[in-house]
Formats: C-alpha cells, structure tokens, sequence
C-alpha cells in the first residue's frame, strides 16, 4: 500500500540558496572541502539494499498520468504506468508495450491487439475495458490535458477482452505517436477512488510500484516482479526531489546520491575535477525561443521588426559565455529528430547592423520599449538568457523591461493571452511536429482546441490552412513534407526567433556501479538501468 505522508529514512536536509551567484560559490566551497579531503567523503547509507538514489530536480505536477503532460512529470510516470506502445532508448522510435501490435486498414481507423496476462500493481487483469475507459477520460477537461487528443476519437470498439479499435474524426497520422505518453489507468480502480488519492497514489502496469511518495521530499518506487517484461534489474530506487542546483550537486558529490539529473552548466567544470564522477550528456531535443507576437497594434506586427530583433540577438555569445559551450545554436522550433524538421532553414546571421536599418525602415529608428517575461525556474539558464537577450536588444535602440517571475504563474499567464514577447521551451514528445504547430502556432481556437499554448495571440491565416491541410493527408512522404513547408512558412515569418537546443547533462558516480544511458527523450527509464 502506498504511503503519501510519513517521512521515512530520510537524509538530511540541506539548507537553500538565494542567487545562482552565490550557488556557484557555495558549490565551488562544498566541493573545494571534498578535494582537500583527499575524495573520502562517506556516501549516506541508502534504506534498503540494492536501492538506487536519484537527486532529481523537481517532482512529478502529479501522479495522475492525464492531469499533466509535462515532460519531467511524463518521465517519472514511465515508470509507473505503460501505454499501448513505448519509445525505444536510441533514437525514440515507436515499439510495442501494453499493444503486442496494431494495425492501420483505413485513414480513420486504428486496430490494437493487446497483450494478455498482464496485471495492474493492484492485481486488477489489464484489459481492453481499461483502455476504452483510459481514451473516454481524457475527453474530460477537469482530469485531462490531452483533449485535444481525446476529442479526435469518433468511437472506441471493444470486440474482445483483448482487441481495440479506434476510429477518429478525421485522418491523424501523429495518433500513434503519442500512445507511449498515453498512460494506461485501471478502470476499476480509478473509478473508486477519490481524485486526491488518484494523484499521490497510483497504480499503474509500469515495470515499479509507488510505495512512499512526499512531493516534497521523495518518491520511493519497488521492482514489480510480475512485469511483462520481466522484473527490472534494480529492486528498490528512490528519488529525491532537490530544486536547488547546488544542493542536487552536493548530493552527488558528497554520495547520498548516485545517479543526477539535470547537472547545472556551472557545476561541469567543478565535477571534471573529482574522479569519482562520471559526466554523461546528450545532445537535447529542447528548443529554447522567443515568441514575438504579430498582433496588430504591436511594434513587432511587421515582420521587419521581428528580424532586427533575430539578427539583433548574438546567439554564439549566449551559448559561449552563459551556456558555457553546453547548448547549439537552433534555427527553427523542431529539432532533428521530429517530423517536419526542416533541414533546409538556416540561422539568420547576427548582425546589428542590419538589425539597425530595418527597424529605421519599418519607422522605428529612435526603437521602442518592450517587456521580455520569462520563468525564474525553467529553462537552463533561463534568466541569464533572458538578460543577454535584453542587453543584445538594447544595443539597437530597444529598451526591454524584464519580467521575470515563477514557471507555475508564468505559464499561466501564457495560457490566459497575456504576454506578447516571452521566453519559451519545447521538446516534442509525439516525435511530430503537427501537434506541436497545432498547440503554439495555429490561430486561436478554443472550440477546436487549437492555439492553446499561442499566448501572444499571433495568427496567419494561410498557415492555419496549411496545417489543416495535414489532416487530410494520408500519405506519409507528402504528411512531412507539407509539415516541413509549414515550418518554413513559420520561420519566414518569424513567429518566433530561435536560440538554440539545451544538452542533456546527468552526472554518475563511478563507484556506484550503475549502467546508465540518457535517452533523447530526458526520461530516467529505471527499467534500463543496471547496477554491478
């Protein structure tokens, strides 16, 4: 049985910080101390034999699979629940889970053979009336963030315990794509339990059970030894939620954890230094941008205005002196990985000059004032960034007034229309870039439910068309090539000015044993994870 409250075998708590100044320093202390006792530092003991600790950097929103659909939260949930099909490790591609297979007869319809003699952490058979029900949910706006994905289904058919068929409203060929994020509940089990206790305590088909879970301190997760696919290879793994990076970083070095993720850019060059610690990174699929509004009425409605702000913005300066060489330069909201990528868009050069002109062109010679909002606690040095961006701008005649506040209230006030120029982020976790262009760049529209993450209010009508055309299309070759000719359409006119992809970085400690890989996807899959 799940325990949501007790705090048990804890380790000690550390104390914050204020700044990421002082954070570095306090980092460059603490690890200064470890060197000068020679690296002896004693790991903390774990609670439980062959337990993995993970210092993580925030807690799942929550534990209910369909309430949130951010990407930290959908990776600690991975492990907890399956979907009808999973991402392999490598390069993401789509492969069977809770589906041994499926099939795609016509445009509309989607055919899933399930997989028989699975069990839900309750002991509940896992069926097909719990996938019908999983779909059904997440039409309901009070439980869902998918439904949009769950308004795109016509009808669910159940022939048999263990065959589904899916029909949807028009052709979507990204459906399949997002199955491994569509986590499957219990019906039973869901149904009889209250919301609260639905979101601290779930139960999943996932390859570990919750057993002890504090979102303000841990999350404590056993091997299910009735997993389809075998029991994993570590018994016990326990996650500490530390949002603070020099804390994250102290519990690595100092050894009450093994395995880190999200390593702050400031603490490589200090880790390089101490030989127990093996630095991992991968090349990130986030995108950080800018979103600029075209709205009338707005200086940054002519396209002249958003380029001199783009070739204002010295993007190798960013990724040189704030990033510390840890990110590369982006030119479009895509990256490699995912469809609509478009390999032909290049970078606009840096160039104040020329930044200079087109505003006096477009009648702002003397520039404008503009506020830049962006979260404090986001994106990898999202406030630095957010900064240098202003300095950049300032140099061409645009005063930026920063408002910088926390991700929870800004991110509401992206959604509520209330910024027109702001830092963002995004990692596309269907691997298509149709819902991505659907949520941030379509017009507006609540009744559809596309435009829901456009919060500057911009709009070009034959883009919109364009992207529509796509769900008509069942051709795959033509789905990614109007998908890539809606992404260079999207550049062209700058919806948004690109600055670069984050690196994936995670820190392990060598003598811990442990066999880990990153995946393109910043999930910490535990069931890959081995330990020597």
């Amino acid at each position: 049985m799940l325990e949501v409250s007790p705090q048990v075998c804890r380790c000690p708590a550390m104390a914050s910080t204020k700044g990421e100044a002082v954070m570095i320093k306090r980092v460059a202390i603490v690890f200064g101390f470890i060197l000068a006792l020679g690296c002896c530092f004693i790991a903390q003991p774990v609670c439980f034999a062959q337990t993995v600790v993970i210092a993580m950097e925030s807690p799942p929103t929550s534990m209910d699979p369909h309430s949130e659909n951010d990407n930290p939260t959908m990776g600690i949930l991975s492990n907890v629940f399956d979907g009808l099909m999973q991402r392999e490790k490598t390069e993401g591609k789509d492969v069977p889970a809770l589906a041994e297979r499926y099939e795609h007869p016509d445009p509309l319809t989607w055919k899933f053979n399930l997989r028989k003699g699975v069990k839900f952490h309750n002991g509940n058979p896992f069926t097909a009336a719990d996938v019908k029900y999983t779909f059904e949910r997440l039409r309901n706006p009070e439980v869902s963030e998918y439904v949009y994905t769950g308004d795109t289904i016509a009808s669910i058919e159940t022939p048999d315990d263990f065959t589904v068929v899916v029909k949807t409203k028009y052709p979507a060929p990204w459906f399949i794509g997002i199955l491994h994020r569509i986590f499957i509940m219990n019906k039973e089990s869901t149904e009889s339990r209250p919301k609260g206790e639905i979101e601290t305590a779930p139960i999943g088909t996932g390859a570990y059970k919750a057993v002890e879970f504090d979102k303000g301190s841990h999350l404590k997760l056993e091997a299910n030894p009735d997993y389809w696919e075998g029991e994993p290879p570590i018994k016990t793994v326990e996650m500490k939620f530390i949002s603070d990076l020099a804390d994250r970083f102290v519990a690595l070095v100092g050894g009450s954890a093994e395995l880190l993720n999200s390593l702050p850019v400031e603490g490589i060059d200090l880790a390089k230094q101490d030989k127990a610690v093996d630095l991992q990174s991968h090349p990130g699929r986030t995108a950080i941008y800018l979103v600029v509004s075209n709205r009338p009425g707005t200086p940054t409605a002519d396209v002249r205005v958003r380029k001199a702000m783009y070739m204002a913005i010295n993007e190798d300066e960013i990724i040189k002196k704030v990033l510390l060489g840890q990110a590369s330069a982006a030119a479009q909201m895509l990256d490699p990985l995912t469809l609509g990528y478009n390999p032909d868009i290049t970078r606009l050069p840096y160039n104040p000059q020329e930044a200079s002109r087109l505003l006096k062109e477009a009648g702002f010679e003397k520039g404008f004032e503009i506020t830049l909002a962006g979260p404090s606690d986001r994106y990898v040095m999202g406030v630095q960034i957010c900064e240098a961006v202003a300095k950049d701008l300032a140099k061409v005649g645009i005063k930026v007034k920063l408002d910088i506040k926390p991700k929870a209230v800004f991110l509401t006030e992206v959604r509520e229309n209330k910024q027109d120029f702001y830092l963002g982020g995004w990692l596309e976790g269907t691997y298509s870039g149709a819902r991505t262009f659907f949520r941030y760049v379509h017009t507006i529209d609540k009744e559809k439910g596309y435009g829901g993450w456009n919060g500057s209010q911009s709009s070009d009508k034959d883009i919109d068309e364009l992207l529509e055309k796509t769900l008509q299309i069942t051709n795959e070759a033509e789905y990614a090539k109007t998908l890539q000719e809606a992404n260079k359409m999207i550049m062209e006119r700058i919806r948004l000015i690109p600055l670069h992809y984050e690196m994936d970085l995670y820190a392990v400690r060598k003598n811990s044993g442990i066999q880990f890989t990153p995946r393109p996807d910043q999930w910490i899959v535990l069931k890959e994870i081995s330990k020597h």
